[in-house]
């Protein structure tokens, strides 16, 4: 066996003879020593924090500290030798240092900052943000596309005025819709399309569909999708998303600009030179 690690392992094993030989508690900020060097009661209550270990009895909380004693002394005794890289292993501490400070502290500050408070008074004063219309809206679509020639685009188009004219002459649009429309998913529901969000499909047939009196139609018109015969069958209506449906968002938006704000704060409380700049 490697000199070092045998000299490691009996400096240990010796270690704790003496630990476990010794009254641990004896000061009330101490749960015992090693190599005569006390170790802190609250590091001990920090380390059972941070990997939340809930200590169930007397007699749990004595093994806890005996191992955390063990991994303290290894350490100690690892740390000694001069066979580690010290600067890289300051390097990697140091790194981990940042992260933690950082991630722990805006953890705080965005609990301080965002509250459910704070998110809650975003919602109502920007109610606005999280309204929309909509509206009842039926069609009879025309389907158009890129590898159509005019000749046949001309067909739509003729098709499209030819069941407007029938529904100027009485004809019934749903029935129209279900013998005409290319949309075959609606032309079974007579063309009902359902309650759509104003500008959700495209504008010019939102422009047309929220423009119309309830039961009026629009005169066959062009979108990418082809040509439209739009009816409104329901007024448009004002609906506004629940603050439950929505505060999980308002809550990352506050927290992302607050910890901007924050660290664009922090920077410039912060001298920084660098050499030669």
């Amino acid at each position: 066996m490697n000199r070092n690690i045998l000299f490691i392992i009996v400096a240990i094993i010796g270690v704790f003879i003496l630990v476990t030989q010794t009254d641990l508690f004896s000061d009330a900020d101490s749960i015992g020593s090693i190599n005569g060097q006390s170790v802190s009661e609250n590091k001990f209550n920090a380390y059972l924090k941070f990997k939340r270990i809930q200590v169930k009895t007397d007699e749990h909380r004595a093994e806890l500290v005996k191992q955390y004693l063990e991994r303290e002394a290894l350490m100690r005794m690892a740390a000694s030798q001069e066979n580690l890289d010290k600067d890289l292993l300051e390097a990697e501490i140091n790194d981990f240092k940042q992260q933690m400070y950082i991630s722990r502290y805006f953890e705080q500050y965005l609990k301080d900052v965002v509250t459910d408070q704070a998110v809650q008074n975003y919602y109502v004063a920007n109610a606005k943000d999280y309204e929309h219309k909509q509206a009842h809206v039926a069609h009879i679509l025309f389907r158009v596309n890129k590898s159509m020639n005019e000749n046949e685009r001309a067909a739509k188009q003729t098709t499209a005025q030819d069941v407007y004219s029938k529904l100027k002459a009485g004809g019934v649009f749903e029935k129209l819709a279900t013998d005409y429309s290319d949309d075959k998913h609606s032309a079974k529901k007579g063309g009902d399309l359902g309650w759509l969000k104003e500008g959700a499909i495209n504008k010019q047939f939102s422009d047309k569909a929220f423009s119309l009196e309830q039961g009026q139609i629009t005169e066959p018109f062009e979108t990418p999708f082809g040509f439209h015969i739009v009816k409104l069958i329901e007024p448009p209506k004002t609906v506004k998303k629940p603050f439950e449906a929505v505060k999980g968002d308002i809550r990352y938006k506050l927290r992302q600009k607050a910890k901007a704000a924050e660290i664009s704060k922090l920077r410039s409380a912060a001298s920084i030179k660098v050499k030669g700049h």
